[in-house]
Parts: structure tokens; sequence; C-alpha cells
């Protein structure tokens, strides 16, 4: 028996063109805000130093002990110190950045999309989280343990602090976007882009697609390549079983009834 047609959720909730330049300038200072917090926050501890010690650590286990990165630039003392606090705080505070973006298009979302919108948010930035994480705690120290283990002993490694930052911070990010992997999956399978059956028969171009962006976004090293593949093709595995799930849950109250009454 068809349903009746009920009043559109989303009846009245349109704006002006200059309404949503105002919200999106709202939201925009938010981010501001949260972000100018996080580095003043960051500046009283752990500090710019703290923070250059900190991720300085996994290539630092690998140098003689009373070995130092340099600073080659003359400004670079003063503006790598600045560089890694301002990406902290960025990082920091990207649950707050992900949740001013849902605020500013949630009205033109339905109840039900609305409702598993923040556990997104949370899921995607655990996810880069996690993948900075891996960067951190595990690529770094085995990737700098293979590029030492290269190093002739007449040869000094003692690497620029400016190149060195650039080169992990270039890692950070495309860990934390590679790590999105089951977020992108269940979109494209929740917006009907992409069926769940297709995703399982692309699954092999995939993991040639892995090793290609690993192998151009990462060092020239097999490990670090390989630790960007694999979590890859296994978060491609997690963004398949999710999806699933992820589009009967999100699935609208007409929708639901619609399937009940093709199974009875």
């Amino acid at each position: 028996m068809a349903q009746p047609d009920k009043e559109d959720e989303l009846a009245g909730s349109e704006q002006p063109f200059v309404a949503h330049l105002v919200e999106l300038r709202d939201r925009l200072l938010y981010c501001i805000y949260g972000i100018v917090a996080a580095v003043i926050v960051l500046a009283i501890w752990p500090g710019p130093n703290g923070l250059i010690d900190f991720i300085a650590q996994p290539i630092r286990a690998h140098m003689p002990p009373d070995a130092k990165l340099i600073a080659v630039g003359v400004f670079s003392p003063f503006f790598v110190p600045l560089k890694v606090l301002l990406l902290v705080a960025v990082l920091l505070v990207l649950p707050w950045l992900m949740y001013q973006l849902w605020a500013f298009v949630a009205p033109g979302l339905y109840s039900h999309e609305k409702r598993f919108a923040l556990p997104l948010i949370i899921f995607g930035s655990g996810l880069a989280y996690a993948g900075i994480a891996f960067v951190q705690f595990f690529v770094l120290d085995k990737m700098f343990g293979f590029i030492q283990g290269f190093t002739p002993e007449s040869v000094a490694a003692t690497p620029d602090i400016a190149s060195y930052v650039e080169a992990i911070l270039g890692l950070y990010i495309a860990f934390g976007l590679a790590f999105q992997v089951p977020i992108v999956v269940m979109l494209l399978v929740r917006f009907e882009l992409v069926t769940i059956q297709k995703l399982k028969e692309f699954r092999g171009y995939f993991i040639v697609i892995a090793f290609i962006v690993a192998a151009v976004v990462t060092p020239p090293d097999v490990i670090s390549q390989l630790a960007l593949a694999v979590p890859m093709v296994i978060l491609y595995e997690v963004g398949i079983l999710g999806a699933r799930w992820f589009v009967k849950a999100t699935r609208a109250p007409e929708d639901s009834s619609d399937a009940a009454e093709k199974t009875s």
C-alpha cells in the first residue's frame, strides 16, 4: 500500500544568497577562532621547540648520540617551529573544523542524514589521527632505519631541519588523507554513485592504484610505500564492509517502509 506524501522536511529552509554568505563567514571565523585557540595552547605547552623535538625523535633515533639536525636557512630556526606549530594546531582542532563544515551544510540535509553526519565526522577525524600516528610511531622509524642502513660510514648524515619537516609533514597529510578511504567508499555507495558489487569487482584495480599512489606521494623507499599501500587496501575492504550497514542506517523512513512492504 502506497504511503501518503509527507511534507518535505526541507520546506521553508531555503535561505537567500546573502544569508548563505553570512553563514559561511561565521563558520570560517569559528574555524579561525579554533585554530588561534589551539596555537595559543600549544605555544604555552609543549611549545614550538617541544613539538620540533617530538617530531624529530624518529630520525634522531638513527643518528649518533651527539648528532643534531641542522638549520641551513637563515630564518629556518624561526619559521620552521612556527610552521610546525600551525599545522599541529590545525590537526588538533580537526574535528571542530569538520563540525563547522557540517553545520554549514546541515540545513540542506534531511533528519535521517543529519543523524549520521556527526558520527562520520568523528570517524573521519579518528582515521586521520590514526594515519598520522602510524607515520610518527612506525613509518618514520622503519623508513629512516632503512635509509641510514645505506649511509656509508665516511658520510655524516645531518639532515636540514627545514627539509626534514617538509618531508614528514607531507607524509602526515598523505597518510591522513589515505586513511579516509572507508569514508569515501561508504559515501560513494550511499549516494548511489557505485554499487558494492562494483567495488568488489574493482578490488584488483584499487590494489594497483594504491601502490601507484604510494609510489608517488612517499619517499623512494620500499618501506614507506608498503606502509601506505597496504593500509589503503585494508581500509578499502573496511569501507566495503561498512557501506552496506551505512546505506541501511541512513535510509529515509519512507524507503525503509517500502522495503519492509516488499519483503512482506
